[in-house]
């Protein structure tokens, strides 16, 4: 059941444009249930990666239908060969063998991963029971970046009474560059925009408009301005995107703070995608918000690749997962 508002508005907006979404995870009974909710809303048409007879018996127990749900067994799958072919041709440069792309391929997240590839699939979710490395490096391998040299990264779905924020970087990049973090803030921008936000974003420090100095005031001073150089872009000029920065985060959420320290910023006061100087202050704000102010929080969303391939936390709640494959087939709708 259910129960999250904003939840089903995510569920809603992909009922809109149904796609496809692979689940590789069958073992979890956590991703059963969320398929389940999934497919009885008809929010997306799901793919489980696993043994149907083990799939059956886990729904039939529990007076379900696998309705919307195609179960296919990656070991027995007459994709299985055309598969492997395949990967081998996109890693033989790297050294792989043909035995070694069969062996690959009955890794049911890199089967998943090749399933988005070649169309079966429109995305993927992943993470429940894999770290994130397990998730994101096969997405590396066969999806790849959709812009040459942009680092991939990720964002939260952060809904805090309701009310939803970006929060970047929190898993991928570690110690970003000023480069990577204004790449980091215009990829957020544009996946707030999936979620019909009008981005406003702030790029967080320990210091607001030259109140404090040091090397990280000055890489986030640079990231703005390489943030705002490719905002005048002819691929972004239809885009209404305001960031600034360097904002501290009092700053970039209250009006009356931003008043005193940022008078004048078209963000500050009004922020709704936040982007942090590194993985270490993204992943502590996220989980601290989440766990201390009750917030619903959806991610890590992987932004940059060609296709969407999603993560989940391996503490994720049935609803968390639901969420997950909601946003993976918005993000697949807006491809």
């Amino acid at each position: 059941m259910i129960e999250s508002p904003y939840l089903k508005q995510l569920m809603n907006k992909a009922a809109e444009n149904v796609k496809t979404i692979v689940l590789p995870e069958s073992e979890d009974n956590r991703i059963l249930d969320a398929a389940h909710y999934i497919a009885e809303a008809k929010t997306a048409n799901l793919v489980i990666l696993g043994q149907k007879e083990v799939v059956a018996d886990y729904y039939r127990a529990k007076g379900w239908t696998l309705d919307g749900i195609e179960v296919i067994n990656p070991e027995t799958s007459d994709k299985l060969q055309s598969y492997a072919d395949m990967f081998y041709e996109l890693r033989k440069d790297k050294g792989i063998t043909k035995e070694d792309a069969l062996k690959q391929m009955h890794n049911y997240n890199y089967f998943g991963t090749m399933m988005v590839k070649t169309g079966d699939a429109d995305g993927m979710v992943s993470g429940a029971n894999h770290s994130t490395a397990d998730t994101v490096r096969p997405a590396l391998q066969i999806i790849k970046s959709a812009k040459k040299g942009r680092a991939v990264s990720s964002c939260v779905l952060e809904v805090v009474n309701g009310k939803p924020f970006i929060f970047s970087d929190c898993a991928i990049v570690i110690n970003p560059t000023a480069e990577e973090l204004a790449d980091i803030a215009v990829d957020s921008a544009q996946s707030a925009m999936n979620f019909g936000l009008t981005p406003k974003v702030a790029m967080l420090s320990y210091s607001t408009k030259g109140s404090g100095k040091g090397e990280g005031v000055d890489k986030v001073v640079e990231a703005v301005r390489l943030a705002n150089e490719q905002l005048k872009l002819p691929e972004y000029k239809n885009f209404d995107i305001k960031i600034d920065g360097e904002l501290q985060v009092d700053a970039a959420l209250d009006a009356v703070v931003a008043a005193k320290k940022a008078p004048g910023s078209e963000v500050a006061g009004k922020a709704n995608v936040l982007i942090f100087p590194d993985i270490e202050a993204g992943n502590i704000a996220y989980k601290l918000v989440q766990r201390l102010a009750g917030a619903e929080a959806y991610g890590p969303i992987l932004q940059g690749l060609n296709a969407p391939i999603n993560d989940l936390s391996r503490g994720a709640l049935v609803e968390d997962i639901v969420g997950m494959i909601a946003i993976t087939a918005i993000q697949a709708a807006r491809k």
